[in-house]
């Protein structure tokens, strides 16, 4: 049975405030003002890179832990899965993604991290094809949120050299299944932008924070 069907996907939803964010590599000062305000949403979502280059993950995570809401997190390329779900092993609230989903509030997350397509970082970087990320988001559902740690390409992924760096998997998943909202991080210079692909809402967060309703 499909995973949102055993999750009662298909429930009816409800109004909720959402937190998002992406790309802390270990901000301190950035990763404290998130704490302050997640205490006024319901969800908070993180996009990936809280650490550098696989070091010092639990700099930022050892502050955001103090989050009490449900937190939606996927790893970055600066971290793998594995490690960001032993980074969290004692944050009781959070639930951390890639390739797999949750519902919170009858609304399904979906979740995939890493760098898409393959970066040009090196062996460190916790990167996937995009033929590797299509099989990854083969179970995305329709109409919910999609957390990537890469956006889709061709939106909210211009780099600072003005080429566009987004996953084509991860576009064509949004078209495929046009989710509510889409959270992605992963290119800086395109931090704080937003797009709309059909009726499909995409963020690229940055370390900031966006408080959105969803």
């Amino acid at each position: 049975m499909n995973f949102w069907l055993r999750m009662g996907a298909g429930k009816k939803r409800h109004p909720m405030k959402l937190l998002l964010f992406s790309d802390l590599h270990c901000d301190v000062t950035a990763a404290e003002k998130l704490v302050e305000a997640a205490r006024t949403v319901d969800v908070v979502i993180g996009a990936g890179d809280f650490g550098n280059s696989r070091r010092r993950l639990n700099v930022c995570l050892d502050i955001l832990q103090a989050i009490t809401c449900p937190a939606v997190l996927v790893p970055g390329n600066n971290e793998s899965y594995e490690e960001l779900v032993a980074a969290c092993s004692g944050w009781k609230s959070a639930h951390v993604l890639h390739g797999d989903g949750v519902s919170l509030q009858g609304v399904p997350f979906y979740g995939i991290g890493g760098g898409i397509p393959v970066t040009p970082f090196g062996d460190w970087s916790f990167d996937f094809s995009e033929e590797e990320a299509t099989k990854l988001l083969a179970d995305c559902p329709a109409g919910g949120i999609l957390v990537s740690h890469s956006p889709p390409h061709g939106f909210v992924d211009v780099a600072s050299n003005k080429k566009h760096l987004g996953s084509r998997a991860v576009l064509a998943a949004i078209e495929r299944v046009q989710p509510a909202l889409v959270v992605c991080g992963h290119i800086h210079a395109s931090a704080g932008q937003q797009a709309m692909i059909g009726s499909t809402t995409v963020i690229n967060a940055g370390p900031m924070g966006i408080v959105r309703d969803l």
